[in-house]
């Protein structure tokens, strides 16, 4: 039987540069309570990600989902004698998250302790399973799933009750589902928060996919660089199995079902389905030809699932409130809600939940609070190194798959960064591009060979040496690695590229033709000068230079050798008079 509390007090750290912080405020709650009162009426649990993020302890208080933000262990005694027992808002701390959020996905992180299976039931967790096992036949649960119209969160998109069709439709003595939790975008964080902060939804999701395709084993193959993740994962199977929610005969139904956790080494190219089968068999994580697509033939040659994890998360909600109603938001083709990691040049980086359909500039401007430091607005980049970069008169495109690919990017996992003026674009180009030369597994030579080619192009570009025809040659390469490559990895990681030329065409040409970075943040395309009437003649920048290209002395004043000058930048980060100009 689960306690049933008048009021929770949910804790968040969202800075998380002191791990002793939240403990302190977490035991000072506790022993406020136990002094004056109310500990048997008032639950404090630490939570993990809520989406809220550079606001300190965060209090959340329930049901009245009333947010204090900043908190201090002096505003303790105030929240509970004054915010909880006499329900007034302290506007002092008040916080408002933006309401243009929808969490389905998300909606158990920072409500229950992920370690509590009693938390995730008390939330009608595996009420959906119960519902699928007693209720639905398998055919019955794919049917549901196509009218919900859930589409792969993983980056691809494809439709989640065809792939689970497809594998049920085919005979055999063994069949496998598997959980890729295998997240790597640059700045993507989507998978780990719901694994560390709802790990339960996933497993339950896992199960019902299971049933729908006949198959009795799955796994959760997860990055070993999350092992809070792998922790909770690991606990929330073991608790599943001792209240008879895995293994043999489950609800009494006959149905049998076990799961367990395979960790990835990190490789970026086992996010792709055969390469991560091939991590798992323990061979090196190659992606193979297909077909025969993993649906017929994949883990040990047997008919084979793969859903990742926020796909999964969906799932339960599904059964429990019907496809008609998952449908019912969103997009045309694109249904439900997304989970971004809004991170880069915008006020409030965090993990969001927001309907398909919602446009760029909602995202940045409403839910992220505009661009940091008030700069002007350049572009965002979604999909990740495998997406696209989408200049700024085209923020009011809604997002979903087909409209983000019209513009030659791509929804992928979530990742979505947003850039600023002083964001160079061939600089970000190149970012990720070396990104995906560094995670290539070599296996075919558009991806290998195309990859290095382009990262050494523009190289050339951000250093001075390019030529207008580069621009051509990073056309071709691009299309040829999109035809050729072997797998998503080559085939997306000309992506940025095709895309910043089609939209900044006029950056590179500033690079090219005039040896300048419109940004300024190619350092070898700068022009290191004195500026004499803001010279204090301190010498700091002298003593400073690495090169000793600097000359003159306190009396006469300096002057920087361009042609001896490394362009390091030390003259310009030590001036502290704004003396030094690029």
């Amino acid at each position: 039987m689960v306690k049933a509390f008048k009021k929770y007090v949910l804790l968040t750290d969202t800075e998380q540069g002191d791990p002793e912080r939240i403990k302190k405020i977490h035991d000072l709650f506790l022993a406020v309570l136990r002094v004056i009162g109310g500990d048997e009426e008032i639950q404090v649990v630490r939570t993990s990600d809520v989406g809220i993020y550079g606001r300190g302890v965060v209090a959340q208080i329930l049901p009245d989902n009333i947010f204090y933000a900043g908190v201090q262990e002096e505003h303790v005694r105030q929240i509970i004698e004054e915010g909880i027992f006499q329900q007034k808002k302290l506007e002092a701390i008040a916080f408002e998250p933006k309401d243009k959020q929808l969490r389905i996905v998300l909606r158990n992180c920072g409500v229950i302790d992920p370690e509590r299976i009693e938390d995730y039931i008390a939330q009608d967790g595996y009420f959906a399973i119960h519902k699928v096992l007693t209720q639905f036949t398998p055919e019955q649960v794919v049917n549901e799933m196509k009218i919900s119209g859930l589409r792969g969160r993983g980056g691809g998109g494809f439709p989640t009750w065809m792939k689970w069709n497809i594998a049920r439709g085919v005979t055999a003595d063994q069949k496998y589902i598997i959980c890729n939790g295998d997240e790597g975008d640059p700045g993507a964080y989507m998978d780990r928060s719901v694994l560390e902060g709802d790990p339960h939804s996933v497993i339950e999701g896992l199960m019902i996919g299971g049933y729908a395709m006949g198959a009795t084993k799955g796994f959760l193959y997860i990055r070993a660089e999350y092992p809070l993740a792998v922790e909770r994962v690991q606990k929330a199977i073991i608790q599943a199995r001792e209240r008879g929610l895995l293994g043999e005969n489950i609800f009494g139904t006959g149905f049998n079902f076990d799961c367990e956790i395979r960790l990835g080494a990190g490789a970026f190219v086992c996010g792709e389905e055969t390469a991560l089968i091939a991590s798992i068999e323990g061979r090196r994580g190659y992606p193979s030809p297909r077909p025969p697509y993993p649906a017929i033939k994949g883990l040990w040659g047997k008919p084979t699932v793969i859903n990742n994890v926020e796909t999964l998360a969906n799932i339960p909600v599904i059964f429990l409130k019907g496809g008609a109603w998952f449908a019912s938001i969103g997009t045309e083709t694109a249904k439900g809600t997304k989970v971004f990691a809004l991170t880069g040049k915008v006020k409030n980086s965090s993990l969001i939940e927001v309907p398909m359909g919602i446009s760029l500039r909602e995202i940045v401007f409403e839910v992220g609070g505009g661009i940091l430091n008030n700069k002007k607005i350049k572009a965002i980049q979604t999909g990740g190194p495998s997406g696209g970069v989408i200049p700024e008169h085209y923020f009011d495109t809604p997002v979903d798959y087909d409209q983000l690919q019209k513009l030659g990017s791509i929804m992928g996992s979530g990742g979505m960064i947003v850039m600023d003026e002083t964001d160079c674009i061939v600089d970000i180009a190149k970012f990720y591009l070396g990104f995906c030369v560094d995670e290539s597994c070599g296996k075919c030579a558009p991806c290998r060979i195309g990859g290095t080619q382009l990262l050494h192009i523009l190289t050339e570009i951000s250093e001075g040496r390019g030529k207008i025809e580069d621009v051509e040659k990073l056309k071709r390469i691009s299309f040829a690695m999109q035809k050729a490559s072997l797998c998503g990895l080559g085939q997306t990681a000309s992506n940025p590229v095709a895309s910043s030329l089609k939209y900044f065409y006029e950056e590179y040409k500033a690079h090219i033709l005039e040896n300048r970075c419109p940004s300024g943040k190619c350092s070898r395309l700068f022009r290191y000068r004195v500026v004499e009437d803001k010279c204090k003649r301190c010498s700091l920048c002298q003593r400073n230079c690495p090169v000793n290209v600097i000359s003159g002395d306190r009396e006469k004043g300096f002057v920087i050798d361009a042609a001896k000058c490394v362009k390091c930048g030390k003259c310009f980060e030590v001036c502290k008079f704004g003396a030094i100009a690029r």
